[in-house]
């Protein structure tokens, strides 16, 4: 394994034009989502320097670029509310965040990212959307983002437009009519967040001076910060991180699944994790904001060509030049300028594909979606997520555990439907319902386990039969409370006095139920192979039945009876 993954110079026209493009993309979005998460524009162009260079070159995805993103500014926006006063803690969780993500990649489980359920992805990215446009709405009148987070700001709407500064008001709405209404012949010139920026930013300077601006910016190379921590703040600093790393892994995992559908490549999920969290310790250092995996800033490089971690390096040495050359002119860019820029931002991270088609989407998906969104924008998003990957798990386990219902076979008197060889039916036809087939035909697990037994105690003329054939020659899976199931389903035979004749098990049952002591209970002699074999024993068994056929008895303890 290459120290850094997918380097190779033979696409290096490609890649420069594609990191200049990424810059000039990523310049506006870097300065508003450093405004928007309280540490100012200089923290934007930090963490997208950072951010960019180092997770290009240790990252797992060689096209793309990454930076400060609208789901990580969000949360980096409260965590800067939470530690109001002292900015080095919020950078301190900025710090281990990282960590935490160069500990996930090493840990391998970048992997099981992509086990996150669309609905859920839907729901929190939307969410996210609904929390950028929502806190953009003060600054867009004049009026400061209200530090205590979406319930409150959107208390405070009334506020901001009954008393607008109309000056803002009108930089922002010439900035929503250049980035919705540039030709595109234009836009794939220059993309319209930054001829927004360009050409708005000068006309308010002169003609409407009372829109508020940036303001002071630093000047020169950023300087290592040492954020204190103490024991006091360590939890909330360590919750802080938890959330900025996961939040992250998600963020730049899915990005990494669109730049693969572009380039045709397959990125390593692992090492991208820790490229990311490098990246994100180094921004930390020097006082910039958490990114991700950028979706536009990705998309527009690898259209321009980039295929290389070069372009998304060069990318953010182009933002430092720019930031030692042009830093003091960012100091007069109206706010409502980037409130505007982030508006748009946060109307196209809204999900507009699955919401088009909500009416006619699964039902259960559209629950998941819509509980995940709420809880993103009224709660917090790790809260979300956590909270939709337990209702997609749970209805995950339904669905399975019909299907699973569905593969269980009662066969007491075969029809043609039944897939049994004509030898098995015949020998069902002449026992003349005395012999009882139960046939599994699919995995086994603990959420169709109780179901299965009930069904088996509530068979009519259950206590009839004098022998049982279990077959689960077919089933290729069973967990621990499905192999406990399968005991209870013993226990129920031998409580009737039944014979019973198990068929072969796959070498993964056949671990399960021996580790489980279920195996024991079956009488030497009557396990077999086939479905055949197990059938002619149980005929010839035929009316000779004896109280001692299925071994020791013992009380069912895994699952209680069904009255």
């Amino acid at each position: 394994m290459g120290l850094v993954h997918g380097l190779h110079f033979n696409n290096l026209r490609g890649d420069i034009y594609g990191g200049m493009v990424a810059a000039v993309v990523a310049l506006p979005l870097a300065l508003a989502f450093g405004v928007a998460s309280g540490l100012g524009a200089i923290a934007g162009i930090y963490g997208a320097i950072f951010v960019g260079f180092f997770a290009a070159f240790f990252g797992g995805t060689p096209a793309q670029v990454s930076g400060p993103t609208g789901p990580m500014t969000v949360v980096m926006a409260g965590i800067v509310t939470l530690f109001m006063g002292n900015p080095g803690l919020a950078l301190m969780a900025v710090i281990l965040g990282g960590g935490f993500q160069v500990l996930l990649g090493l840990s391998k489980v970048g992997q099981y990212i992509a086990l996150v359920p669309y609905p859920v992805v839907s729901g929190f990215m939307s969410g996210i959307g609904c929390i950028i446009l929502i806190l953009q709405l003060g600054p867009m009148v004049g009026h400061a983002a209200n530090p205590e987070g979406v319930v409150a700001t959107l208390k405070a709407i009334p506020g901001f437009f009954g008393n607008p500064v109309w000056d803002a008001a009108m930089t922002s709405a010439l900035v929503l009519a250049i980035v919705y209404f540039t030709p595109t012949r234009m836009a794939k010139l220059v993309p319209p967040s930054l001829l927004a920026l360009l050409v708005v930013s000068p006309l308010a300077y002169v003609f409407l001076p009372d829109a508020p601006i940036i303001g002071e910016v630093p000047q020169g190379f950023p300087t290592p910060l040492l954020p204190t921590l103490t024991w006091d703040t360590l939890q909330i600093v360590l919750e802080s991180a938890i959330t900025l790393a996961l939040l992250g892994a998600i963020d730049s995992l899915l990005t990494s699944l669109v730049c693969d559908n572009m380039t045709r490549t397959q990125h390593d999920p692992d090492r991208e994790l820790i490229g990311q969290g490098i990246g994100n310790m180094v921004a930390g250092v020097f006082g910039g904001i958490p990114g991700a995996g950028a979706t536009m800033r990705s998309v527009a490089n690898i259209r321009s060509g980039g295929r290389t971690p070069i372009s998304g390096a060069l990318h953010a040495v182009i933002l430092l030049a720019i930031l030692l050359g042009l830093g003091p002119l960012a100091e007069k860019i109206p706010l409502a300028v980037l409130g505007g820029i982030l508006f748009k931002v946060g109307i196209d991270i809204i999900d507009w594909r699955f919401l088009r088609h909500i009416l006619k989407a699964p039902r259960i998906d559209v629950v998941i979606m819509t509980v995940v969104l709420l809880t993103t924008v009224l709660v917090d998003l790790i809260t979300a997520v956590a909270v939709g990957m337990v209702f997609a798990s749970l209805f995950f386990v339904k669905r399975m555990a019909d299907l699973e219902l569905a593969n269980l076979h009662i066969v007491t008197n075969p029809t043609p439907s039944t897939p049994l060889l004509p030898e098995e039916a015949r020998i069902l036809e002449q026992a003349n319902g005395k012999i009882l087939l139960i046939h599994v035909d699919g995995p086994m697990s603990f959420g169709s386990a109780k179901t299965m037994v009930r069904r088996l105690e509530t068979f009519k003329g259950f206590n009839t039969f004098t022998s049982v054939v279990l077959d689960l020659s077919k089933v290729p899976a069973i967990d621990g409370t499905a192999a406990l199931a399968v005991e209870d389903m013993l226990n129920i035979v031998k409580a009737h006095h039944q014979h019973l004749f198990f068929v072969g098990m796959q070498p993964h049952v056949t671990k399960a139920l021996d580790g489980l002591g279920v195996l024991v209970q079956i009488r030497p002699g009557h396990r077999f192979a086939s479905r055949l074999e197990a059938l002619q024993k149980a005929s010839l068994a035929e009316g000779t039945l004896s109280k001692d056929t299925s071994g020791p008895s013992t009380p069912n303890q895994h699952l209680p009876a069904t009255p």
